[in-house]
């Protein structure tokens, strides 16, 4: 999780990951955010995030995102 974060705030450095929990409901995450979020995480943790997985329910924390990384490794 602490990895995550730290390739959260390289992308994002303005954003408070470590508490915020509505990050694309305050619009926090902009649109390319979420698409330089998404090759990071592919790249990173070898995954596959297909759009479907593009959700507000996926993007809104940092755990909400780790939780979908852990499940897409699963």
């Amino acid at each position: 999780m602490e990895e995550l974060i730290e390739l959260l705030e390289e992308i994002q450095p303005d954003a408070d990951f470590e508490n915020g929990d509505t990050l694309i409901d305050d619009g926090i995450l902009d649109s390319f955010a979420i698409l330089s979020i998404v090759s990071e995480l592919q790249d990173t943790y070898d995954i596959t995030i297909t759009p479907a997985d593009i959700i507000p329910e996926n993007f809104n924390s940092a755990k909400a995102l780790w939780d979908m990384v852990c499940r897409l490794k699963g």
